[in-house]
């Protein structure tokens, strides 16, 4: 290629200019954005400036794997699998009422998980404050002495059956208020009502049942009994 000069003088011979390989590549990458640099000081982090680094547990890129994952629909459930349904019923397990440990174990081997990823969710579950078994006792002490009108001996069956440990129900008992003789007297006022027209000593017997079947111990549910009736005539 040739040009004339404003001189009118012979042109000047240049060489064409022939854009070398790669050269494109490195403009680009001189022009490469923000998001993948780091931010600069004083800057805070956004997830969206650069993507986390993939790591060997991540495996390669989808764009370089040989053969597509099979499935979803026809891939055999895996144990992560198992554990996320297991912990679904376990919730709703506990959205229907407090559970303690031991039946919180139960409903994990119910649902077929393995006893190490079993204990791993009962974990996750106490760190959450989904399972607590001391807070379990007292919701049962609540219920005995309130509307169940329990003695000493009902109650401690009931923290037994539950699956409680020996220590937490130890614990509980020893809150109980020193006041099962005046409960057993108030339940037995109550029952005692309805047997006014049988003979004393029937209605003696009928009312320590009852008592006894409470968990009043039998010096405490006799002498309720016996008050109760007294009362009535």
């Amino acid at each position: 290629m040739s040009r004339t000069d404003h001189g009118g003088g012979e042109a000047e011979r240049l060489a064409p200019v022939i854009p070398l390989f790669g050269q494109a590549d490195a403009a680009r990458s001189e022009v490469r954005p923000r998001s993948a640099a780091a931010p600069e000081s004083g800057q805070s982090w956004h997830t969206t400036w650069t993507t986390e680094p993939r790591t060997v547990a991540s495996g390669p890129s989808p764009a370089v794997r040989s053969a597509p994952r099979e499935p979803a629909a026809v891939r055999p459930a895996d144990e992560s699998d198992v554990r996320a349904r297991a912990e679904r019923t376990l919730l709703k397990r506990l959205r229907g009422r407090s559970l303690s440990v031991r039946e919180a174990r139960d409903v994990l081997r119910e649902a077929d998980l393995a006893d190490a990823e079993a204990e791993a969710v009962i974990a996750a579950f106490l760190d959450n404050g989904y399972l607590d078994d001391s807070r379990l006792a007292e919701q049962l002490l609540d219920g005995a002495l309130g509307r169940k009108a329990q003695g000493a001996t009902a109650i401690a069956q009931t923290l037994s059956r539950r699956g409680l440990d020996r220590e937490v129900i130890d614990i509980a008992m020893a809150s109980l208020p020193d006041d099962e003789a005046e409960r057993a007297l108030d339940f037995a006022r109550q029952r005692a009502r309805g047997m006014s027209d049988l003979d004393h000593d029937v209605a003696l017997r009928r009312l320590h049942g009852q008592l006894a079947r409470r968990g009043f111990r039998g010096s405490v549910a006799l002498d309720a009994a016996r008050q109760a009736l007294s009362e009535l005539t």
